[in-house]
């Protein structure tokens, strides 16, 4: 197995993530902590996290669609070699249909992504007169939207500070694997909209390219302080509009975590993971807005919502795959991480009801 310190080969994977990348993470393996493994014959990679004796796969691999059952037993072969399990988290239709009648396997319904083909953009907007009237408050305000180069958005100190403003609204700490922040350090295939406010940097998107689907994952959308209403959806109408300027016929705004709009029935989960979930999305509201989120995609009106699934090697493995799930993300014990999410929500809870004091005081 190749690890990140190790490859060599950066643009090895880079160059087939550009010839076969059709999965929406596919150019996500290129992200700092992902490691590499490759086929014997070179024609495919892998992209994947390892921890507790689970490969964490990101999404599924990279490959030509006739070559997919092999790679995967390729794949496969050698992690149960080694004693390991496998799960391929953020798989799209293709790997479920070939692994999905394989009744060793877990697969589980993660949520859906949102999907467009942006020539049909302009039509959105136009049925839509709460998103007109979101674009108009933005503009209104001063926001102007437009696309920078790599070179200036790579190094760019106003894009970081933004970065940070964001990051401290979070109720997570930091996370990784699939969820990277620090796409700016590596834009190379990227295309980057900036949103500024009286010459401020105050928002930015970032576009990760699909290949095979001549398409693009809208990996950040983040908006710092002084963002006016408005400034998110006037990033992405940009970003369409630049899109399907350029021939692009597929974008998707990433997984909607626990989305219930594919149309594809949970009930293959696990009860007590059912459970689970539904616990998650009723507690977590503090750490992750799960409905939020899905309710602001849900706004632009996707073509489609494509149903997004782990699919483990072992069902009874499960609990253990999960695990290595959270580490994967959270890039080392999912306990701690855990515990660091609270201390911060509680330290955040403290200062509120510091400055409420304050104010009572100053009345």
């Amino acid at each position: 197995m190749t690890h990140p310190a190790d490859d060599a080969e950066p643009e090895r994977a880079r160059a087939l993530v550009l010839r076969h990348g059709w999965n929406a993470t596919a150019y996500q393996i290129l992200n700092p902590g992902i490691a590499h493994w490759y086929t014997a014959s070179g024609d495919a990679v892998i992209g994947y996290a390892r921890h507790g004796g689970v490969y964490v796969v990101a999404g599924a691999p990279v490959c030509d669609s006739r070559r997919l059952a092999g790679v995967v037993a390729e794949f496969e072969r050698e992690v149960r070699a080694n004693g390991s399990h496998v799960c391929y988290f953020g798989a799209g239709a293709r790997l479920e249909a070939l692994l999905r009648d394989d009744p060793r396997r877990a697969v589980v319904l993660l949520g859906a992504n949102p999907e467009w083909d942006p020539a049909a953009w302009a039509a959105i907007v136009a049925r839509r007169p709460s998103l007109r009237a979101q674009l108009h408050r933005a503009r209104n305000k001063g926001v102007v939207v437009s696309e920078w180069p790599a070179a200036r958005a790579g190094g760019n100190a106003e894009l970081w500070r933004c970065l940070r403003e964001w990051g401290a609204t979070r109720g997570l700490p930091p996370m990784g694997f699939l969820v990277e922040p620090r796409t700016l350090q590596r834009l190379d295939d990227r295309r980057v909209w900036v949103a500024q406010r009286d010459g401020r940097v105050v928002g930015f998107l970032v576009a990760s390219p699909i290949p095979e689907r001549r398409g693009w994952l809208v990996e950040q959308l983040i908006r710092g302080r002084g963002a006016a209403n408005g400034t998110n959806e006037l990033l992405l109408d940009a970003a369409m509009r630049g899109l399907a300027a350029s021939g692009a016929r597929y974008v998707t705004l990433g997984l909607s975590p626990l989305s219930r709009r594919s149309g594809v029935d949970d009930a293959a989960n696990p009860a007590w993971l059912r459970w689970v979930l539904a616990w998650i999305r009723a507690h977590g509201r503090r750490f992750y807005d799960f409905d939020g989120l899905d309710a602001f995609k849900a706004k632009f009106r996707p073509e489609r919502w494509e149903p997004v699934y782990a699919i483990a090697d072992q069902r009874r493995a499960l609990p253990r795959t999960l695990f290595a799930i959270a580490a994967a993300f959270s890039q080392g014990s999912p306990v701690w991480f855990v515990a660091r999410a609270v201390f911060g929500a509680a330290r955040t809870e403290a200062a509120w009801a510091l400055e409420s004091v304050r104010s009572t005081i100053r009345r």
